[in-house]
């Protein structure tokens, strides 16, 4: 910004030193001769000015800083002026009892003066001021992000603060769950979808938009609770376009390529003919038929079969007095197991509240969140119980965490202790 201004101020001292010496010349010249050519030379130079000024109007055009009206009403003005100096060129007389050097003078502190606030002037009207200053207030009308990051800060306030005798909105809830997610502010996102879920359990719509948020905090993975959420929205309501998607996408995910083509068709049935959503489905079901034809044994229909549970660790987890303070009782408690080497993503979770603790669990290949991921395909893995107040399948900084192992896979009376905070 400081670089525009000295580069402004400087091209606005470089035109006034070439107008300027021609007036001032002028003042020395012959009376009567003189007179007339001077008053003639500062109506030019104004001339030149603004013929200049509809040049660099055509160039802020063209390069998109200034729209086609924009550019019209500013042109029709300088274009006025330009006849007005025009038609005053024209009529020039010598006056005659005022000394050349006056006109001269006046003519050259008039446009020593006019020049630097036309030019500001007119780039304050038709230029981007805001291009320089980027913190200056946004027009009228027109809403900045830190304006919507605001607003739903506010409402969400309003929501969080309404009196426990007031009837919850469960409308609310959705509206400001939508609004994070659009800000992609996901944890947010999900704890709104949570509490309008609470007021609305049959809702499958909400299912639907929450198992997405949960998708996109465990890196866009329908695995676990979003295909819970998936699965039950389309119980209650089976010709849900958005859960039709998603479950295709889920199934693509565990390689049911066949259950994949299932949903998706359903939902190509029920989508609009043309849009970029349709298309979408259209590829998807195509690269869903190209995996399905590489791999014949895929199964047919999305599995109906329980898992199996396999080994099993079990326990208690519990929370050391020392971070009491740090939690609150609608904090979330994930307990999990990952294996001891190899990949990090849990191989089965549990979700629960701080005010259930002390929790006792058991972990088998039920609370598996991968079909191709399960305690029982590893010997030897690590468990752990971390409390997130956001919520967040995601480890955070400020996490409390407690763990133990390696142990083997099948490990009763395990006893953990949430006692450190994730750094």
């Amino acid at each position: 910004m400081t670089l525009f201004w000295i580069l402004a101020v400087a091209l606005t001292a470089l035109a006034l030193a070439l107008v300027l010496p021609p007036l001032l010349r002028r003042a020395s010249q012959s009376q009567s001769q003189s007179q007339q050519h001077d008053m003639v030379d500062a109506r030019r130079a104004n001339l030149v000015i603004l013929r200049d000024q509809l040049r660099e109007l055509d160039t802020e055009l063209a390069s998109g800083h200034i729209n086609i009206d924009q550019q019209a009403l500013a042109r029709t003005e300088i274009e006025r002026r330009v006849l007005d100096e025009e038609g005053l060129t024209d009529r020039l007389s010598p006056a005659a009892n005022t000394p050349v050097a006056a006109y001269s003078t006046r003519s050259a502190v008039l446009v020593a003066a006019c020049i630097p606030l036309l030019v500001f002037g007119m780039y304050g009207f038709i230029g981007n001021p805001q291009a320089i200053l980027p913190q200056a207030p946004a027009p009228e009308g027109e809403v900045t992000m830190a304006q919507v990051e605001a607003m739903v800060t506010q409402m969400a306030q309003k929501l969080e603060s309404q009196p426990a005798d007031q009837p919850a909105n469960p409308q609310a809830w959705e509206m400001l769950a939508r609004s994070y997610a659009a800000l992609q502010r996901f944890p947010e996102a999900a704890r709104a979808y949570e509490k309008a879920r609470t007021l609305a359990p049959n809702n499958a719509q909400l299912l639907v938009d929450h198992a997405d948020v949960l998708a996109m905090l465990q890196g866009q993975s329908m695995v676990g609770e979003p295909a819970k959420l998936i699965a039950r929205a389309l119980t209650l309501d089976p010709k849900n376009l958005k859960a039709l998607a998603l479950a295709g996408s889920a199934a693509f995910e565990r390689k049911d390529f066949a259950g994949a083509i299932q949903f998706w068709s359903q939902a190509r049935q029920l989508a609009p003919p043309t849009g970029e959503f349709t298309a979408g489905l259209d590829r998807s079901l195509e690269a869903a038929r190209d995996a399905a034809a590489t791999q014949p044994n895929t199964a047919s229909t999305p599995s109906k079969t329980a898992p199996v549970p396999g080994p099993a660790l079990s326990g208690t987890v519990s929370l050391s007095p020392s971070l009491a303070s740090k939690v609150k009782p609608d904090d979330t408690v994930f307990i999990f197991a990952r294996a001891a080497q190899g990949p990090r993503m849990p191989l089965a979770i549990l979700k629960r509240k701080v005010s259930e603790l002390p929790i006792t669990f058991k972990l088998d290949d039920s609370t598996a969140m991968s079909d191709d991921l399960k305690l029982s395909k590893f010997a030897n893995v690590v468990v752990a119980a971390r409390v997130s107040a956001s919520g967040n399948a995601m480890p955070q900084p400020g996490d409390l965490l407690g763990q133990l192992g390696p142990v083997s896979a099948g490990t009763q009376g395990l006893k953990i202790v949430i006692d450190s905070v994730q750094p």
